[in-house]
């Protein structure tokens, strides 16, 4: 039940989706009422610290995922060849758009050459800084890259959802119960 099968996701997986899903959520959340806070507010520099520490934890968790990702199976996915074709290169636009959106911001967090203290637990340092207009283009990239993630992310919901009420495939029990596709194996 922990790991993966052809027939469904196993608990590691699950629970690496929804965590991820919540936390990137949460950080767009935190990200945009951010952008409000004026310099006497107590949350100005509050609110991006606890934002950048999610965020590195969150970019060793999804690297971390990768790895996961690549050493178990996929379960077999349903639909149509499109319907898959689709989904795999969703789930590849995905990964690309965190990662993409957690180096930008890794890059504008690190652009005066200072590390990343995450949470006072530990330091990231700053391999890359100092580029021409660092912090600029990297919050540009980081912003767009972070809507478009919630765009895309908006889509992969919505398709999960046509599928279980729709299309009556178990896509989405298999992604919410990793004993659901033992249980429910056509085999």
């Amino acid at each position: 039940m922990l790991r993966n099968s052809r027939s469904g996701w196993g608990l590691i997986s699950i629970l690496f989706h929804w965590l991820s899903a919540l936390t990137i959520i949460g950080l767009f959340a935190l990200g945009w009422w951010m952008t409000d806070l004026g310099y006497y507010d107590p949350w100005y520099n509050q609110g991006p610290w606890v934002h950048r520490s999610i965020g590195i934890l969150l970019l060793f968790a999804t690297l971390a995922r990768l790895v996961w990702r690549f050493i178990q199976p996929t379960p077999r996915a349903e639909g149509s060849r499109l319907e898959t074709i689709a989904a795999h290169l969703g789930h590849i636009a995905l990964y690309v758009l965190v990662l993409g959106v957690m180096v930008s911001g890794y890059l504008i967090s690190t652009a005066d050459g200072r590390g990343i203290s995450v949470f006072g637990w530990f330091e990231v340092p700053a391999l890359l800084y100092d580029l021409p207009n660092q912090a600029s283009v990297a919050g540009d990239i980081h912003w767009y890259s972070a809507l478009a993630l919630m765009i895309l992310a908006g889509g992969h919901a919505l398709a999960a959802l046509k599928h279980h009420w729709l299309d009556k495939h178990a896509t989405l029990m298999r992604m919410l119960n990793p004993a659901y596709s033992m249980h429910n194996d056509p085999k």
